[in-house]
């Protein structure tokens, strides 16, 4: 194997001073499954909305509640996500600390395999290991330090925005149209193009994109009438 893979492999177990858990702000399954959260979210509010009978305080209401219900998950999906990342990092440095104070060059090649996908696992020879442990072993107490990064708030705010601001596309439609059934049908239509375009992106990376966005929207869809019918 060549340098740059043992450190991509390395990279997995350790903490670097930039942070290894984040090649981006948010990957590719946060990314959707986010957007996928504030979709039903704000819909689950707006397919409540009982067209008939609605007058403008009705749509108001409902107005407010789909606001007031994605900023709140919003800011909670921030913080679990914060809370989410620092344990990661704190579970890699056990993992490090481990290593560091096994018995034994064995029993440490043992816990490094653990750790490893096991996809990966099976690539590496037990001379890979050994200088997997060897890197691990003289890394610096400075290295393991567990602090609040960059990353961490950038991905934070990310997910809050992502749930928190889809609820106006969704529901721009009552802003601007008069008629309660037509702006509701509108806003079904943008809801489920989003979904479409959210799933449709995320199939790219995995050489499915119309199946990905039909998933998406089956899914989606299904979601919203569950938590309708109970009443969420």
């Amino acid at each position: 194997m060549n340098d740059d893979h043992d450190q991509t492999v390395t990279d997995t177990i350790a903490t670097s001073e930039h942070g290894s858990s984040f090649r981006e702000v948010l990957d590719p399954v946060d990314r959707a499954g986010e957007i996928l959260f504030g979709l039903i979210m704000v819909m689950t509010f707006t397919g409540s909305l009982s067209v008939a009978q609605a007058g403008s305080a009705d749509i108001r209401v409902m107005l407010i509640g789909a606001l007031s219900c994605n900023l709140a998950w919003g800011i909670i999906d921030a913080v679990m996500f914060f809370t989410s990342s620092m344990a990661g990092r704190r579970l890699s440095k056990q993992t490090v600390q481990a290593v560091q104070t096994a018995a034994n060059a064995g029993k440490a090649r043992a816990i490094i395999a653990s750790a490893l996908p096991p996809l990966v696992l099976p690539a590496l020879s037990a001379g890979d290991l050994e200088r997997i442990r060897l890197h691990l072993v003289n890394l610096p107490a400075e290295k393991l330090q567990v602090r609040v990064q960059a990353q961490d708030l950038a991905g934070s705010l990310a997910v809050f925005l992502l749930v928190f601001l889809l609820t106006f596309p969704v529901v721009a439609p009552f802003l601007f149209v008069s008629d309660a059934a037509s702006a509701l049908r509108a806003s079904n239509m943008i809801g489920i193009g989003l979904m479409f375009a959210t799933g449709y992106a995320f199939g790219r990376r995995t050489g499915a994109p119309w199946r990905g966005g039909l998933v998406m929207v089956a899914v989606g869809l299904a979601m919203v009438a569950i938590a309708i019918a109970l009443g969420g």
